[in-house]
């Protein structure tokens, strides 16, 4: 029974412990303000409250390869979600990308069309890659107004845009994109202008503010959390340019036959030396160097392992005569070398090469030719690009190796001062506590960790199981095949809570039965009146009570044999 009480104290102790542990992974809600939504209005302007359905809307369109083969759908599953990687403010839920390795599409609609025309206009959101990112994008899309309108559920890469910003990670390639579609005035047709030396994206997993600014002068500024890391103009800093040429070469000039266009000729006076040998080698034996002593001429530098031996399903007949594998020979690790010895090679010094005569300036040389220039047909001068197409929507249309990259706190308007404004009840707030438990993180990081259970017992358990509860939020399956031991430690906790439950339960009942009345004598009752001829009695001795009778009749006990006592007369 005592066995049994310190049992479940061991195991009770195991799961508070584990319940303190787990308390620890979650941020103390009282250090976290509360979400609160914004009054700040703007054209369009999303903070993933409760109601985002009645906004967003997942694509069910599929996406065909440009080859026309493979197809892939927008599988990608999408969540409103607060963080589960350094939460900020409590109760600020943000978009969630959940799927890895999917193609993933949603949009929202603006109440009505934005016209940028001689507007500035600004573009901002949250991106916080929970997981970092490897390979994939995060970054959004201004679609275009459109007379059949636009479909959520049709939306995909096909679908025009105007403006796509934003952050986009794989391999070597990191930039922040910012390409617009420019519809040209003369064709209708449109082509897409993306900006030149586009800075790096910042990956992290605290919450990164991406703005765009662009204003009527054409100008733009990207800020990344505030900082200016981006200026330019839209007519001279974006590929292929805005406004065509004005000239283009003709197509139809042809360089003339007797064009000279190499400024250089081989010197016609000159001749090779007489001492110039071309065949004399690059490098000859080095005549002054000497074998080193203890060189093992008759040594072989490999040798049949001694120790292989034929396999036994070997077939001499069908796999030919079996030979051991070759080795390092061991006499050879001792020695300066095995062998044949051989001169080392040096540089001859008579070595000329082959003979070529100098070149001189050509006097037929013309210069570089280059093609009459005739007036560009397709030309046109567009002024202000950045009087944008009307934009109808708000879209984000990504594939992405990484799952849970997080969006929130979305602006498009024309106020820099709102934006701004916007940010600072958000982002500015929401940083700064993400930034503290980043930096607590770090520093508890630097700290020696214990390697192995014996170190620290306490210690090795809480950042098993902190580790364990952040992977688990994650991917419960591939949590559990990681750390198998502290899956069974959660669920021998669950056992232990369930076995608990039990034994209070039937504590409780127990209780509550009525219990036997004890005997004041040692005499029979009369309903044990025949018990003294059939039950042995105890003696007070160690083991059972069982009994048995020997020759004489009398019962006695397996243990001890000794004979009981009879029972007193009254």
């Amino acid at each position: 029974m005592k066995c049994n009480r310190r049992f479940l104290a061991f195991l009770l102790t195991s799961a508070l412990a584990v319940c303190i542990s787990a308390e620890e992974a979650v941020p103390s809600a009282e250090v976290q303000p509360e979400f609160k939504p914004t009054k700040i209005e703007a054209p369009f302007l999303e903070q993933f409250t409760d109601d985002w359905t009645k906004r967003w809307s997942p694509s069910e369109a599929t996406k065909e390869t440009k080859d026309g083969g493979e197809i892939f759908s927008y599988v990608g599953k999408w969540e409103v979600e607060v963080p589960i990687v350094f939460p900020g403010i409590l109760g600020d839920k943000g978009l969630v990308v959940k799927s890895r390795a999917a193609h993933h599409a949603i949009s929202a609609p603006l109440k009505n069309s934005l016209d940028n025309t001689n507007k500035t206009l600004v573009v901002q959101y949250e991106v916080k890659l929970q997981n970092g990112l490897e390979c994939g994008g995060a970054y959004m899309k201004l679609l275009t107004e459109s007379e059949k309108g636009i479909h959520a559920e049709e939306f995909s890469d096909k679908t025009p845009y105007t403006i796509m910003f934003g952050p986009d990670k794989c391999g070597s390639t990191n930039k922040v994109h910012f390409i617009f579609r420019h519809k040209n005035p003369k064709t209708g047709k449109y082509e897409e202008k993306h900006m030149n030396s586009a800075p790096s994206a910042k990956i992290s997993k605290l919450s990164t503010l991406y703005t765009l600014i662009i204003k009527p002068d054409n100008s733009f500024e990207i800020l990344i959390n505030n900082e200016s890391i981006k200026t330019g103009n839209l007519l001279k800093d974006f590929t292929p340019a805005v406004n065509p040429p004005k000239e283009i070469d003709d197509p139809n000039d042809k360089k003339p036959d007797d064009w000279v266009d190499n400024p250089k000729i081989a010197d016609p006076n000159a001749k090779k030396p007489d001492d110039w040998d071309e065949d004399a080698p690059f490098e000859i034996p080095n005549e002054d160097a000497k074998k080193p002593e203890g060189w093992l001429d008759d040594e072989p530098t490999t040798i049949p392992d001694p120790e292989a031996k034929k396999p036994e399903d070997w077939d001499d007949e069908e796999d030919g005569d079996w030979i051991a594998p070759s080795v390092p020979n061991p006499k050879c690790d001792a020695a300066p070398g095995c062998g044949e010895w051989k001169r080392p090679m040096k540089n001859n010094p008579n070595y000329k090469g082959k003979w070529y005569p100098p070149e001189i300036d050509n006097p037929a040389y013309k210069g570089p030719w280059a093609p009459r220039k005739i007036p560009n047909t397709d030309y046109f001068e567009d002024s202000h690009p950045s009087n944008f197409e009307k934009i109808a929507a708000i879209g984000f249309e990504l594939w992405t190796m990484q799952n849970n990259i997080l969006f929130d706190n979305i602006y498009i308007g024309h106020s820099e001062e709102d934006a701004k404004k916007f940010a600072e009840e958000t982002w500015v707030v929401k940083y700064k506590i993400e930034k503290e438990a980043e930096d607590k993180e770090k520093i508890s990081d630097v700290k020696e960790t214990p390697k192995s259970f014996l170190d620290n017992p306490v210690e090795y358990l809480r950042l098993e199981v902190n580790d364990f509860l952040v992977n688990v939020l994650e991917d419960p399956l591939s949590a559990i095949k990681q750390k198998p031991e502290i899956a069974g430690l959660f669920g021998g906790a669950a056992a232990i809570l369930f076995t608990l439950l039990t034994v209070l339960y039937n504590l409780i009942t127990s209780a509550k039965k009525p219990s036997a009345p004890h005997k004041k004598t040692d005499e029979p009752t009369p309903d044990d009146k025949d018990a003294d001829k059939s039950v042995p009695h105890d003696d007070g001795g160690e083991g059972d009570n069982e009994g048995e009778s020997n020759a004489g009749g009398n019962n006695i006990t397996k243990r001890s044999g000794k004979k009981p006592k009879p029972p007193k007369d009254n």
